[in-house]
């Protein structure tokens, strides 16, 4: 047997895989480090209690550029760690077992690398069977888990003794994706499979609103959450209760798939649904194809807020998408009256409201929850999250 871990630095092969490192089977461990692309051998018979410091050396500090090798190179790097051994059974046994950061890892390098590593041991065969993730960072999810390893008092003592001796630069490292605290210091060693679909899920549902984000269909699940059910259809009668349905004309801003986008359509509104991620806006008009009330287009917000149409629109919808740094100073130029806007309570009081005590254009006109907090599984039930409730804001125009 080998077991290969894969990690972005050599800190992590300590943090998050030290029961690996030493598995008192003493067999062989290669370690792959992602940053470098290089790979570490831990030969069979090496001391389990002295490997931690033959990956000291390779500690080094946090420079820019750190990414993941991507799929290739990780194949080819398994491909040499495994030295031609297979990973499927043979004989009964695996031959080969590979270990990983979580797709879902909050450091989206590491949860990358987690990602790329699994492509890679499809590629060459190695898995799903022999491939396991570790949880690693995983602040908003918990997993349901396929191998807990607590380690003794002896494993945590040498844990904290590598971290105070070797990753001292690193206990106040600015930057968050390297810093070492104590949640990225796990006592328990948590590790869970994954087959394709999941995994490419849950690496999705970690991302921004970039490419990655878009890499699965409907990445946040609206299509089978009752909770974004709930929300999406409360939403829905909010927007149809306020503006009635003759004939009113809707911006829809960051319309994503279009989830709500269907359900304003269905009730009689016409809609400008308007995404700028190219993937997301191909699914939307997709989604939306033929009907003759709702047009797609690409525009943000920024670009919404330049422009000098001849109508005015019956309101703008910003429905949870105002959680990436917009300029809010950008809503006094949409054309219209009322912007129905909604945010998880948190956001809402952090950002909207004190923009909103300085506005002299906007004021508030109404404020309704469209749906509580509650917690709910995610990708399948491999996870779970809390999620934060969704408040609506109702804001009128009170000049120009």
């Amino acid at each position: 047997m080998i077991d290969i871990v894969v990690v972005l630095r050599a800190e992590d092969a300590v943090l998050d895989f030290l029961s690996v490192l030493t598995d008192d089977r003493g067999g062989e461990i290669r370690v792959i480090l992602g940053d470098r692309a290089e790979m570490l051998s831990l030969a069979a018979g090496t001391d389990p209690a002295g490997r931690p410091a033959l990956l000291a050396p390779h500690v080094r500090p946090v420079t820019d550029g750190i990414v993941p090798p991507g799929p290739e190179v990780l194949a080819e790097l398994l491909l040499r760690a495994g030295a031609g051994r297979g990973g499927q059974e043979s004989q009964g046994e695996e031959t080969v077992r590979v270990w990983t950061h979580s797709p879902a890892d909050n450091r989206r390098s590491h949860g990358r690398l987690g990602r790329d590593t699994a492509v890679a041991c499809e590629e060459i065969r190695y898995g799903p069977a022999g491939l396991r993730h570790a949880v690693g960072f995983s602040p908003y999810l918990q997993f349901l888990s396929d191998l807990d390893r607590p380690l003794t008092r002896r494993h945590v003592a040498a844990k904290l003794d590598f971290v105070n001796r070797h990753c001292a630069e690193l206990l106040t490292e600015p930057d968050p994706e390297y810093l070492v605290q104590t949640p990225r210091i796990p006592a328990t060693e948590r590790f869970f499979d994954a087959d394709p679909a999941q995994r490419e899920r849950l690496y999705a549902l970690l991302a921004s609103l970039d490419d990655e984000a878009a890499s699965v269909a409907d990445p946040w699940e609206f299509g089978s959450s009752p909770y974004e059910e709930q929300r999406l259809d409360t939403t829905a009668a909010w927007v149809r209760d306020r503006c009635g349905t003759s004939g009113g004309t809707l911006v829809e801003v960051g319309a994503c798939e279009g989830a709500l986008t269907r359900r304003l359509a269905a009730a009689g509104f016409s809609v400008r649904a308007t995404e700028p991620n190219p993937v997301f806006r191909t699914r939307l008009a997709a989604a939306l194809a033929g009907s003759g009330t709702v047009t797609v287009d690409g525009a943000d917000l920024a670009g919404l807020a330049k422009e000098d149409g001849p109508a005015r629109a019956t309101a703008h919808l910003l429905i949870e998408m105002l959680y990436y740094g917009q300029d809010l100073a950008l809503l006094d130029g949409l054309g219209t009256d009322q912007v129905f806007l909604a945010l998880e309570p948190e956001a809402l009081a952090s950002r909207v409201r004190p923009w909103l005590e300085r506005s002299a254009v906007w004021r508030a006109e109404e404020e309704i929850v469209l749906v509580p907090p509650r917690v709910e599984t995610v990708c399948a039930g491999r996870a779970y999250l809390s999620k934060r409730g969704s408040v609506g804001l109702l804001l009128r125009r009170t000049a120009g």
